[in-house]
């Protein structure tokens, strides 16, 4: 881990809240002693930030008090920093009061909710690790995740869409039936304490959240402040479940170290201030919403709007109209979605400026829409992952448009990134290869797993993606897809990315994802999933008409499925696993 020298953290007060210089990434350049290799080293003009989430939140609140940090419509709830940090104080004290100490983890499992927000900064000022429990989760999936990284208490909502949390809960633990005070212990997860459940409801076993914040007493407030004072910014404070789009879920654990300093240089490159306001449609649960949302808008201080408890578009226009929002946040799905409201053409779009793109590779189609159709001429995108805490490209504000459609943009600051080929060694400009990224970002690992993280994290600290790109000579990245999800048919390397941004040019298809089928003859077969324009007409052979004499023979879909809707997981990243055994079944191929 960088650590900054004394002069460094003198200017650091400073400097935090000051806008970037729009110059700021396009320092970034290949180092010109290697010659024309895939390596890209960062801007090192802005210091890194070496201190903890809860220092910089009460940085914030010194600052920016009485001003609006939190909207949540859903809830009707509207919070000034003064009032988020006295009920991060409530939390936080209260939490201490069970008997909650320093690195102990903490769950939530919950939509978007305004205790989602207060959970996050209150166990980072007293040292507690959150650990973000994905909402569409069942029973099978929450043991597991809890026992993993041995939770001692879980914060949940009490439903969710059709989920009833405080059911499951039941189910998966019985004790709390007969227990005779909120503290039980489980058969099923040995570690766990404490159930607090959001809203109202009361529930035998189970502490109510307000019911907890009522707990602290003023020694536990005093005890905030020194315990604040104690932490470390290398320490763990956060654990990320991967999406398991493949495999089981693994917990990637980050610092603060981590994604303070990600949430400040994602909201620099997009020359965010305390006057934006941040549309925050994305769930919290990921690095998306906790990270480049509120964490990025705790730095900035900046006002977050969040719509709804999970992604509705008419509620997402809904708020950005009423709001004025700055800048809006969402995967491609989730802008697909806002171009299809009805509504989506009569609405008012002039308080729009930036905003980010992210989670899953961008078509080009959407990202020309949104900056055309919805004011927002500085939206950016960003491509990383979660164990990268996670931006590790990003498009500027001002980059040309064509690198913003076709690209992810340039290397973040205070990183170093390379493409490799199979053996390990770095390519040359415009081959692909698999990007690595290394620097203040990397994850400190997952969580109890030391051979899987030494299989992602190298002996040099470089973290190896999966993912392939390609580096240009202006420096830009382009991702071409997933390692594994690239096709090999009859010898031939087949990159289904590049087939998609193809047939996205097809005024009929508003989605599409290639992925490869088995084939006893040619090892594999290209399959196409299509989601086709309502009241269009498209047939399986228009689309190999369309593609015929434009993209070569093999890469032509053997397979093509008209679907109403894509496999995703809740972060809007498709699951071609899934969709390749559909097909497999659908046309029972079996090997």
């Amino acid at each position: 881990m960088t650590i900054l020298n004394e002069s460094m953290r003198e200017t650091l007060s400073q400097s935090l809240f000051d806008n970037a210089a729009e110059d700021n990434f396009k320092s970034t350049s290949i180092h010109k002693d290697i010659g024309n290799i895939s390596y890209l080293k960062g801007s090192q003009k802005e210091p890194l930030i070496y201190t903890t989430i809860g220092k910089i939140f009460s940085k914030t609140v010194e600052k920016f008090g009485p001003r609006e940090a939190a909207i949540f419509v859903d809830q009707n709830m509207r919070l000034t920093y003064y009032d988020l940090d006295r009920e991060v104080d409530r939390l936080a004290g209260g939490l201490l009061s069970l008997g909650l100490k320093t690195g102990d983890r903490v769950g939530i499992w919950s939509p978007n909710r305004y205790e989602w927000l207060v959970t996050q900064f209150a166990t980072a000022k007293i040292g507690l690790i959150l650990v973000n429990i994905n909402p569409a989760y069942r029973l099978t999936e929450l043991e597991y995740a809890l026992n993993k990284v041995e939770c001692k208490a879980l914060i949940l909502a009490p439903q969710f869409k059709s989920s009833n949390y405080i059911e499951m809960i039941q189910t998966l633990i019985p004790e709390l039936e007969q227990s005779e005070s909120t503290k039980f212990t489980s058969a099923k997860i040995p570690s766990l304490n404490y159930i607090i459940s959001m809203g109202d409801s009361v529930n035998k076993g189970i502490l109510g959240f307000d019911q907890v914040c009522k707990m602290a007493a003023p020694a536990h407030k005093i005890m905030i402040n020194k315990i604040a004072n104690r932490l470390d910014p290398d320490d763990a404070i956060n654990i990320q479940f991967t999406s398991g789009t493949t495999g089981t879920p693994k917990g990637a654990t980050l610092s603060h170290y981590n994604i303070l300093n990600n949430a400040n240089f994602v909201t620099q490159t997009m020359q965010f201030s305390e006057n934006d306001i941040l549309c925050i449609p994305v769930p919290l649960y990921h690095c998306f919403g906790m990270v480049m949302g509120t964490l990025g808008c705790v730095v900035r201080g900046s006002k977050m709007v969040f719509p709804s408890e999970a992604f509705d578009a008419t509620s997402c226009l809904n708020a950005i109209e009423q709001e004025k929002c700055t800048a809006l946040y969402g995967v491609p799905t989730m802008f697909v979605s806002l171009f299809s409201d009805a509504s989506f053409k009569t609405r008012d779009y002039s308080s729009l400026r930036t905003g980010i793109m992210a989670g899953a590779l961008c078509p080009i189609e959407v990202m020309n829409r949104a900056v055309n159709e919805m004011n927002l001429a500085q939206i950016t995108i960003c491509y990383g992952m979660t164990e990268t805490s996670p931006v590790s490209f990003q498009t500027h504000v001002n980059t040309p448009l064509d690198k913003r459609v076709s690209t992810v943009g340039l290397v973040h600051p205070q990183l170093e990134v390379k493409v490799i080929d199979e053996a390990g060694k770095t390519v040359a400009i415009g081959e692909k290869g698999e990007l690595c990224t290394r620097g203040y970002s990397v994850m400190l690992g997952y969580w109890g797993d030391t051979e899987t993280t030494n299989s992602a994290i190298d002996a040099s600290r470089w973290m190896h993606t999966g993912d392939l790109a390609v580096f240009d000579k202006q420096n830009y990245c382009t991702i071409v897809g997933r390692i594994k999800d690239m096709i090999i048919r009859g010898g031939e390397n087949i990159y289904p990315k590049e087939i998609e941004d193809f047939l996205f040019k097809h005024d009929a298809i508003i989605n599409v994802q290639i992925f490869g089928v088995h084939s006893d003859q040619y090892g594999e077969e290209v399959c196409a999933f299509i989601t086709s324009k309502d009241g269009s007409v498209l047939k399986q052979e228009d689309v190999k008409a369309f593609c015929k004499g434009q993209i070569a023979h093999y890469k032509i879909p053997k397979y093509i499925k008209f679907v109403n809707e894509m496999p995703m997981t809740v972060t809007g990243k498709p699951q071609k696993f899934v969709m390749k055994d559909m097909m497999e079944k659908e046309l029972n191929i079996t090997y």
